[in-house]
């Protein structure tokens, strides 16, 4: 699927950066192209079927929100930028991002933290004719709502929530008689941990109007569903209201192999909360870690009733190629029906594993995704438009005059600021969202000095990534594939392999993932694909390894002293 002109029309959110002189040593990439696909979805779906993920790769943290026929959905992007992905539905199966709600540069300061900092998960709600996001952005202020007429946007400039001190992951609930209230995780009663891990949720009126928390805070949950067992970082709260109940649902046990959602329901927004007979109402940590193809850590799970009085939930889980999470595609979001038994709402029964294949819900047939977002696919970006598609992102900052978008191609001008720097480089990138994926891209790039790189990044965050880099050596240009895994690499990498490109042609440069593996392969001129690293180590780019919540990125990088 070729996306020129179309994605840039998409991209109307991200309207900075687009221009700057370039110079000699500046880089140009004239198209980039993503193929995936994963051995588990090689049957062809029934018209009546969709697929697990419904949105693939480095999506976590989903909350979903309905407006009459539509819906809206919003994940976490951690220290990524433009942040907070926005998802237009009418299925729940069918996706298409239309805008970043943290899209303008100055809105957040990530400083030098750690790229798992940064915007963690957000919640999206609707009343009045008015869209609400709720967030915990790290590095910068704590809690924060924005706003939006159209969930398109423009979204509002971010208005903190000093009250809600050092917790996370608010949501926002409007009640039918128009009060609404703020649930979050935060530390117990009196700061004073029971264990380690030991958090609460705690609920607060918030002025929809002034955009302002008031009244008394009320710790609802200490501890878990049981809090006997010791459950660790109950987290992610959402609160709904049902048959004049109101329903609480949480996720606690990690976002790892432990990872599990529970249920509470009361008879008032601030309690007494009772846990249902059945929790976890969704977890896949009884199931057997060595069965085929697995899905993994399931939960932050976001309920919400169609316009048909079907119930569904949107939560995270992971595909493992090996271990629990031996994964380098992030956490992603799923989607399943909901049953009601005994006035409970319950998304799997103990035991049972996440179907890679469902459903659909009985609402009215969409066309596929113009950009997909499930199953195998290919994604071609020309750089033709006037801004990047929606689903480029880069490091920390959005202010910069370090790269433009000219003549049909992406241009960077190299940086002294390289992939281990905690700060903001000269890279943009998209996720990997399969097991087995490609990343190819024609690069035009003649160094003209040492210490000027360009070419593609593969990186989950500063200590663990792969550069895969024309450069000078010895006065010829070089690709060079050189690796960070870890505090024991130097901060500029191992050399892996290197290859000699002399001349000045442009360059065919491919990353190629099979589950833990990585190839790095050349293409110049007419000339097939030469391999210049074939099976590295890509397993330093999973969970288990780099740890973090997010996925593998990869896309154009240039660096310099410049």
């Amino acid at each position: 699927m070729r996306l020129g002109r179309f994605a840039s029309l998409l991209a109307v959110g991200l309207l900075l950066g687009t221009s700057g002189v370039g110079y000699a040593g500046e880089a140009r990439f004239d198209w980039f192209e993503y193929q995936g696909s994963d051995p588990a979805d090689a049957r062809t779906l029934a018209a009546n079927e969709y697929r697990n993920p419904v949105i693939a790769g480095f999506y976590p943290d989903p909350s979903v929100t309905r407006v009459g026929d539509d819906y809206y959905l919003v994940n976490s992007s951690f220290g990524w930028l433009p942040g907070l992905p926005v998802f237009h539905s009418r299925d729940l199966v069918n996706w298409t991002q239309i805008a970043n709600a943290i899209a303008r540069p100055g809105l957040v300061d990530f400083g030098h933290g750690g790229l798992t900092g940064g915007l963690f998960a957000a919640s999206i709600s609707y009343h009045d004719g008015l869209f609400y996001i709720t967030n915990t952005s790290f590095y910068s202020g704590g809690n924060f709502v924005v706003t939006a007429k159209d969930p398109k946007g423009p979204w509002s400039d971010p208005v903190w929530l000093p009250d809600l001190r050092n917790g996370i992951d608010p949501s926002l609930f409007f009640d039918d008689d128009g009060r609404a209230w703020i649930v979050n995780n935060d530390l117990p009663e009196g700061d004073k941990e029971a264990y380690d891990g030991h958090r609460a949720l705690w609920i607060q009126e918030f002025d929809a109007k002034n955009l302002k928390t008031i009244g008394p805070r009320t710790m609802i949950v200490s501890g878990g569903a049981d809090i006997a067992t010791k459950p660790g970082y109950v987290e992610g709260p959402h609160l709904y209201k049902k048959d004049g109940l109101y329903y609480l649902t949480a996720a606690e046990g990690g976002t790892g192999t432990s990872h599990a959602q529970m249920i509470w329901r009361a008879p008032a927004p601030t309690g007494p909360y009772t846990p249902g007979p059945t929790n976890p109402i969704l977890t896949q940590r009884d199931l057997d870690p060595e069965r085929p193809n697995p899905i993994e850590a399931a939960g932050h799970a976001d309920l919400i009733e169609t316009q048909t009085g079907e119930w569904w939930a949107v939560f995270l889980a992971v595909r493992p190629y090996a271990g629990g999470e031996m994964f380098n595609t992030g956490r992603e979001t799923f989607l399943l029906p909901v049953r009601w038994v005994d006035g409970w709402p319950r998304i799997l029964d103990p035991g049972t594993a996440i179907p890679r294949v469902g459903i659909r819900p009985a609402l009215p047939a969409q066309p596929p995704a113009a950009i997909p977002t499930a199953g195998p696919f290919t994604v071609r970006d020309e750089f033709d438009g006037t801004a990047l598609p929606l689903y480029w992102m880069t490091p920390r900052r959005l202010e910069g005059g370090w790269w433009r978008l000219s003549g049909g191609s992406l241009h960077l001008t190299p940086q002294a600021v390289t992939l281990s720097d905690r700060a903001s480089p000269s890279l943009w990138a998209r996720r990997q969202q399969h097991r087995d994926a490609s990343f190819t891209t024609e690069l035009s790039f003649n160094p003209d000095q040492p210490g000027q790189r360009a070419g593609l990044a593969v990186i989950q965050n500063d200590e663990y990534w792969f550069r895969f880099t024309a450069e000078r050596l010895d006065g010829v240009r070089t690709l060079i594939v050189a690796v960070r895994a870890g505090d024991a690499d130097p901060k500029q990498g191992r050399i892996l392999a290197r290859q000699p490109v002399p001349g000045d042609s442009p360059l065919r440069l491919r990353v190629t993932a099979r589950g833990g593996a990585y190839d790095f392969a050349v293409g110049t001129g007419t000339e097939g694909w030469k391999t210049i690293l074939k099976d590295a180590d890509g397993t330093i780019l999973s969970t288990a390894t780099a740890r973090g919540f997010m996925g593998v990125m990869v896309g154009p990088y240039a660096e310099g002293d410049r």
